[in-house]
């Protein structure tokens, strides 16, 4: 999700690449329930299931004044393109002809000179307001640098129920760091629309790595801390890009402050209590992930109560999550949720190292006092093998392994909990699913949820949601669909001429028809109890190549590359809306940059 380690190591994806060292986990693939379908049959599920596409992020031009320049260019290759001048925004946004109040007080050479162009959008969230099912807003990476990762949170705003976004632009008041990162909100029951945020310092070293260093004289910001757990509020009442809140009692909203080398923030996720049957209304639920080492993460959580301004409470002093027995190295991964009856519960995902960091395992927590005090639940999943630090072919790195929702329709008088995740013991990813019953003490056996008929093939970062009349989808990025052929206005339109130099990759470049390389998002509907809903739907009307302007996570030279941990998935009524990256060119995308793809089909 975000950046790193204080040992320079990257912080997501570590079990994975730690598993390199050691054998996967024994099991097998299954067989989903409602069986495998053509290659032919999922293409045609596009149609068919009358799924729409909207380009959310082309319908706007975004500029913001970085803190850190850097215009190295890995072009022409995979169309990168460096980093450019703003040409003129169209969200009125204040793109920093002046700095920022929060550049203020940076050290000589910082921040940029002028706005940037934001050229891509990387990671994806999607929120609809309990108040209006037409007003949703999405959230995702808002990058200026693809080569040198440099990107600020970005919003995106729909008012007609997803047709169209004319509100967009950077989400303001953290300007002076680096990045910020990791996009991902919330509404309250008011409709004020809340956005957990992770800004985070760094710099660049002559060969282009990034350099964290807390030194005042060499980092670009001395004024600010190195790195913080942070809030913006968009009240309900906003009408311009601008209209944010991004102070409390005078100060950011910042929940927690970092300053020191041995404490690293990430994996931050929110959750908001909005049932009028809990008596803990509109409390927000903040959680994240203290990395104390690479192998050391410390879960905590921090609460507050949302008031109808679109202001809150002060932040409950941060807590620890309890991690059940056997888990010395802490765990990662919170996914914050809430039930009718006020219950938060979340998800916790753990390596082994007692087993020389081989699998994975999800265990679960849950507060039934407003967040006061936490209770270890059960363990969820064991001896899970994970998907490698970076998939076969390709370059981009492994997102989130997980994924977690609760139901909101009682089933024999609980509510359903649901986890899903993938599994890689095979050699490539499926994804997998298990439900609870009786308040998380056990859970059914997994079943497969994607069911392309070759095995061969890479279905991963699978993301839960549950719908009011207990319908509950699983979305999931999905590699069945070879690239599109030599010659074929599907290959144009998806850019495949511009991937001529990939190290990852042993076949002929551009990757014409190549396998289990190109990417679709797909969908799978089920009952309460998990009986499918017909089989897979593809959500994308088109097939995409994620190298083409792939943000490099390291460096511009570095190998590694990034298409988000994550995507969005909620549900508006009985409207499934998902939230994506695609660099097809659907006419209003011709240099092919990443670009939020909004996917909306009725539940089957």
């Amino acid at each position: 999700m975000s950046r790193r380690l204080g040992l320079g190591l990257s912080v997501l994806g570590l079990a994975s690449l730690l598993l390199l060292m050691a054998p996967a986990a024994a099991a097998g693939r299954r067989t989903p329930p409602q069986g495998t379908q053509s290659n032919a049959a999922y293409a045609a599920s596009f149609a068919a299931s009358h799924v729409i596409n909207v380009f959310a992020t082309t319908q706007r031009v975004s500029c913001y004044r970085p803190e850190v320049p850097y215009f190295v260019s890995d072009g022409p290759n995979d169309g990168y393109s460096g980093m450019s001048a703003c040409p003129g925004a169209t969200t009125g946004e204040d793109t920093g002809q002046t700095p920022y109040p929060t550049q203020v007080g940076s050290n000589p050479g910082y921040p940029a000179n002028r706005p940037m162009l934001v050229k891509n959008h990387s990671e994806s969230d999607l929120r609809v307001d309990p108040t209006n099912p037409n007003h949703l807003i999405g959230s995702s990476k808002w990058v200026v640098s693809a080569e040198g990762y440099n990107h600020l949170l970005g919003f995106y705003e729909s008012f007609d129920g997803g047709r169209t976004w004319p509100m967009q632009g950077h989400i303001p008041g953290y300007e002076g760091w680096t990045d910020n990162t990791d996009p991902v909100g919330a509404f309250d029951s008011y409709g004020n629309y809340y956005e957990l945020i992770l800004p985070y310092e760094f710099f660049y070293n002559p060969d282009g790595t990034h350099n964290f260093q807390t030194n005042p004289n060499k980092e670009p910001n001395p004024s600010v801390p190195a790195e913080v757990i942070s809030v913006a509020v968009r009240p309900h009442s906003a009408h311009q890009a601008t209209d944010w809140i991004t102070t409390h009692n005078g100060h950011l909203d910042i929940v927690a402050g970092y300053n020191s080398r041995g404490n690293e923030p990430d994996k931050q996720w929110l959750a908001i209590d909005t049932y009028s049957s809990s008596p803990h209304q509109n409390r927000v639920y903040a959680m994240w992930v203290d990395f104390h080492g690479p192998l050391t993460a410390a879960p905590l959580v921090s609460y507050a109560d949302a008031r109808q301004d679109g202001t809150h409470t002060d932040w409950f002093p941060p807590q620890p999550l309890p991690m059940g027995a056997h888990h010395p190295t802490g765990a990662t991964y919170l996914l914050p949720h809430v039930t009718p009856d006020g219950t938060v519960w979340t998800t916790l995902t753990t390596t082994a190292p007692e087993k020389q960091f081989c699998c994975d395992t999800i265990i679960l927590d849950k507060s039934t006092d407003g967040g006061k005090s936490w209770t270890f639940v059960s363990t969820v999943a064991d001896n899970i093998a994970a998907p490698p630090g970076i998939y076969p072919n390709t370059t981009f790195r492994d997102g989130i392994e997980n994924t977690f929702t609760v139901g909101t329709t009682l089933v024999n008088g609980q509510y359903p909990l649901y986890v899903a995740w993938e599994d890689y013991a095979t050699g490539f990813g499926n994804v997998l699913l298990s439900a609870s019953y009786d308040g998380g003490r056990t859970w059914t056996a997994p079943i497969q949820v994607n069911d392309n008929a070759n095995p061969s093939v890479d279905a991963f970062q699978p993301n839960l949601a549950a719908a009011a009349d207990g319908t509950v989808s699983v979305a999931f990025y999905d590699r069945r669909l070879p690239c599109p052929a030599a010659g074929t206005a599907e290959a144009a339109a998806a850019g495949l001429a511009l991937d001529q130099v990939n190290p990852n990759y042993s076949g002929s470049l551009p990757p014409y028809g190549a396998s289990n390389y190109c990417v679709n998002a797909s969908a799978q509907f089920y009952l309460a109890d998990l009986t499918p809903r017909g089989h897979n739907i593809r959500l994308t009307e088109h097939t995409w190549d994620p190298q083409l302007n792939a943000p490099h996570s390291g460096c511009a030279t570095c190998t590694t590359t990034f298409i988000g941990d994550y995507f969005g998935n909620t549900f508006s009524g009985t409207t499934s809306f998902a939230s994506f990256v695609s660099t097809y060119d659907d006419g209003t995308n011709p240099r092919h940059q990443q670009q939020q793809v909004i996917a909306s089909v009725a539940i089957p």
